[in-house]
This record gives structure tokens, C-alpha cells and sequence, in this order.
């Protein structure tokens, strides 16, 4: 069955920097990869993708040069390196996978990791 694992997740001051991996297994299509984020009281948004046969990616614009995501396929293993990190970006994170349709969609994402908090003060 499919299983991802997300961890890296922690507590922080503002101006530091975080790296979470998704550890990723049973997937038989890979096609995009997601970091996704919930911070309490409001939606899920989108933080950043990456279409995994071309390597594309995009971000949203609140982490737009200070988060990068990456994957190393030998290790199953999905990237989210967070630099200048800001009170605003506390939330739970989230790692999904996509099989098929629009990458920057969430509507896309069919399976979820059980997410990794991270707290900047």
C-alpha cells in the first residue's frame, strides 16, 4: 500500500531554517509531488510542486525564494528546505503525490503523508 512519511518538522526562531523529508513507498506512479501546509483556523494552501519527470516546480508566493523543494528518487525521498523561515509560515506540512491530472491543484493529490508541525516564533 501506499505510505508517505513526512518528518523534519520542529520548533524554531524566525530566520531559521528547516528540511523536511517525505519518505515515500508504494507509489507505482509518480507524476507530481506536493508540500502542502494547514496552519490552524485556515485552509490548506499549496506551498510547493514539482512535476517529477521534468523537474519543474513552482511555489507559492508567500516562499518564493526561501523555500526549495527537490526529490532523490534512489531514496523515495521528497525535499522541502525552508530558509528565513517567518512566524507566518507555522503550520502543519503535508507531503502528497499525484498521479494523474493538474499538479498545482490539491485536487490532483490523492495520497497524504499524516504531516509534520512546524512552529516559528
Amino acid at each position: 500500500h501506499v505510505q508517505l512519511v513526512e518528518s523534519g518538522g520542529g520548533s524554531v526562531e524566525a530566520g531559521e531554517s528547516l528540511k523536511l523529508s517525505c519518505q515515500m513507498s508504494g507509489l507505482t506512479t509518480r507524476y507530481c509531488f506536493g508540500w502542502f501546509r494547514q496552519a490552524p483556523g485556515k485552509e490548506r494552501e499549496g506551498v510547493a510542486y514539482i512535476v517529477t519527470s521534468s523537474g519543474n516546480t513552482r511555489y507559492a508566493d508567500s516562499v518564493k525564494g526561501r523555500f526549495t523543494i527537490s526529490q532523490d528518487n534512489a531514496k523515495n525521498t521528497l525535499y522541502l528546505q525552508m530558509n528565513s523561515l517567518k512566524p507566518d509560515d507555522t503550520a502543519m506540512y503535508y507531503c502528497a503525490a499525484a498521479g494523474s491530472g493538474y499538479c498545482y491543484s490539491q485536487l490532483a493529490y490523492h495520497y497524504w503523508g499524516q504531516g509534520t508541525q512546524v512552529t516559528v516564533s
